[in-house]
Order: C-alpha cells, then sequence, then structure tokens
C-alpha cells in the first residue's frame, strides 16, 4: 500500500527538480560573478612581458575620430597596460584603416617610444626589442633620443647606443637627443653627430637636429623655433646657410617647416605652394633643392591621405627641376612613413597621373631615414 505511494512521491520531487533548474535565472548568476574573473585574467603576462607595469584593469575607449591626443592617449595606455608591440601592431592597424592617421602618426609613434622606456626602466635593449618601422619609425627614435638623455656620459654614447647596426633611423633619433641633451644648442649638437667616423652617419644624426630645430613639438603645429627676426629677416633660410658643409643640406631640407608654421598651413593650405617660391631664395642651387625636396617631404607629411592633391601642388613649382625636387620629397617621405624603399613606387606613383607619376617612378625608391 505505501510502496506505490513512495514511488508517487518520488516522481513529484524530481519533477520540482528539474523545474528549478529550468527556470533559475542563471545567465544574470554567471554575470554577477563576471568581474571577479576578469580581474583573475587582466594580470597574465603578456607576450613582450615585463614585471614593470602591471596591466591596466580599464581598457582605453576608441574615439569615432582619431586626433593626436587620443590616440596618443590610446596608444600609451596601451603600452602600460600591455606591452609596446600590441600599442605599435594597433597603431599599424589604425593607420590601415583610417589613413589621416598618418598625418598625425609620427610623434604618436615617439611617444610609444617614451612609455616603454619609462615602463621597462630605461632599459634600452628590451625597449627596442619590440622594434615597428610604422610611421617612420617614430617609436625607435622616442626610445633613442630618451635614452640618450638618461646616458651619464651623453657624448660617448652617441656613437655606442645604436651599435653593432648603426641603422639611420636609429642615428637620426641620436640627433634629436642630442638637441635635447644641448638644451637647443645646435653647435654642441653638431659637435654629438660629428663623432660618428663615416659621413652618412652624421648627415642622419644631422637630419634629427635640425628636425627637432625646426619642429619643437611636432603634435602642435603653433610650437615655432625661436629664431631671432632680425636674422630671419636678412636670411630667410636662417641658421642654414652658417652651418658646416656636412650639416647645411639637413638644415635646408627641414627649413620649410618654419616657413609653413609661421604661415598657418593647416588653415592656409597655398602656404605650401608660397613654400616653394620661399626655397628659391636660398643661396645655392643645392640649398634651392633641399629646401624644395623638404616642402615636397612636408605636403606629403600633412597631406598623406590625399597624394593627388599634393602632386598638384608640386606640379605648380616654379620650373621643371623643382616640380621634380618636390615631388622627390613627397616619394621619399612616403617611403619612410611606410618603412620601405619600394612603398613609392608601388602604392604612390600609381595613384598619380602624368608628369607626377613620371617623376614618382624616378624619383623612387628616394631616401629611408628623412622623415
Amino acid at each position: 500500500m505505501y510502496r506505490p505511494l513512495a514511488l508517487l512521491m518520488a516522481f513529484l520531487l524530481y519533477i520540482a527538480g528539474v523545474w528549478a533548474v529550468a527556470t533559475t535565472p542563471w545567465t544574470a548568476a554567471v554575470a554577477a560573478s563576471a568581474p571577479a574573473a576578469s580581474s583573475t585574467t587582466s594580470t597574465a603576462p603578456s607576450a613582450g612581458p615585463s614585471p614593470i607595469a602591471a596591466p591596466s584593469s580599464t581598457a582605453p575607449t576608441v574615439p569615432a575620430v582619431w586626433t593626436l591626443s587620443t590616440l596618443r592617449n590610446y596608444l600609451v595606455a596601451e603600452t602600460n597596460a600591455k606591452d609596446p608591440g600590441v600599442a605599435l601592431a594597433d597603431l599599424q592597424r589604425i593607420t590601415l584603416k583610417d589613413p589621416y592617421v598618418d598625418g598625425f602618426c609620427h610623434p604618436v609613434a615617439h611617444e610609444i617610444g617614451h612609455a616603454a622606456l619609462a615602463r621597462y626602466q630605461g632599459n634600452f635593449a628590451k625597449a627596442v626589442s619590440f622594434l615597428n618601422d610604422v610611421c617612420g619609425s617614430g617609436y625607435l627614435h622616442g626610445v633613442v633620443e630618451d635614452k640618450l638623455q638618461q646616458e651619464p656620459d651623453p657624448a660617448t654614447a652617441v656613437t655606442t647606443l645604436c651599435s653593432p647596426a648603426q641603422s639611420a633611423s636609429c642615428i637620426h633619433g641620436i640627433g634629436h637627443g642630442a638637441m635635447f641633451v644641448s638644451h637647443l644648442d645646435v653647435a654642441a649638437a653638431e659637435r654629438m653627430c660629428d663623432r660618428f667616423p663615416e659621413s652618412g652617419q652624421v648627415v642622419s644624426c644631422s637630419e634629427g637636429i635640425f628636425m627637432q630645430l625646426f619642429e619643437p613639438d611636432e603634435g602642435d603645429p603653433t610650437a615655432l623655433a625661436k629664431l631671432p627676426a632680425d636674422k630671419l629677416a636678412a636670411e630667410p633660410q636662417y641658421p642654414c646657410a652658417e652651418q658646416p658643409a656636412i650639416d647645411r643640406s639637413a638644415c635646408y631640407f627641414y627649413a620649410p617647416i618654419y616657413f609653413l608654421q609661421t604661415h598657418d598651413y593647416t588653415a592656409h593650405p597655398a602656404a605650401f605652394v608660397q613654400a616653394l617660391d620661399w626655397c628659391l631664395k636660398a643661396p645655392t642651387s643645392d640649398a634651392r633643392d633641399g629646401c624644395s625636396q623638404g616642402t615636397g617631404s612636408r605636403l606629403m607629411k600633412y597631406n598623406i591621405d590625399r597624394p593627388v592633391w599634393t602632386a598638384a601642388q608640386c606640379e605648380q613649382a616654379a620650373s621643371a627641376r623643382q616640380r621634380s625636387d618636390c615631388v622627390w620629397g613627397m616619394a621619399n617621405y612616403w617611403n619612410v612613413n611606410y618603412g620601405s624603399r619600394s612603398a613609392a613606387r608601388t602604392r604612390l606613383c600609381p595613384q598619380l597621373s602624368g608628369d607626377a607619376a613620371r617623376l614618382c617612378r624616378i624619383s623612387a625608391p628616394g631616401s629611408s631615414s628623412a622623415d
């Protein structure tokens, strides 16, 4: 008599258990416990591990449109939370997706280099182990310029910091660092660069000097070099004519930066063609060539997402020679920015037409160090 009743009770308990499982809000319970799991996994070591800086638990926000400051903040935060290799890979991905970012990514790459050296407490070998040529090797420049300032004897470190490879890009960073160490004293920085045994190395170092002189804050187009007005009135490309012969070409190449900044190129794009006219005031043909090439380089750097428009500005140059110089500067910067001596020939020249395309093909591959 009691056996059938016991079986019935067991069956009813089974049904109640199934119903409880089916109706319990398990998703909410799992979601409530997720933060604990997340905080556990966020501290796992990255591919380029460092015990110096623990990863951040808050991911930086991705804006709808990048600016220099939002890109810098995002990637420096990523460097601190993960490692510079992740940040540089992200920078490369962003520039491919949004080409307009190429116009201001070089100083951002410098900042990633600064952050990396700080993260690894001045360990130069560790910082450069994440080397990536994206955005004109700005990362390497940033690491090198910061490290040189930390050296107890910067003058001696000039010729050893980039060893054994002694790449032009690394030596360019030495030039930036020499300006910081010398407190923007051009002659003192040049003496540091003169310690390199080969003339090509001295020129690469000099390029960093004059880029730093004429563009003291690459992220701020309104930041001007401190040049005396009376000297500029007498010599438009001051102080280039006064420089030692080996440094003069770099000075004229970067001098257009000052002209473009003082003529508000961001609001007045006609300033680029005006800069080409200004270059014709240089005292020698070599100086005029260097200045015109530098103008083409700035044209490309500041407008890398619109190469056809950039080429049209070069085509307004006063002579065939100056047009060629301007397009050479365009192709040169394209190669530098994309870290390849064949980038202009394969990716820039096919976008151009007419004489600009012809000059581009002649100019490629150009140089690979002057950014």
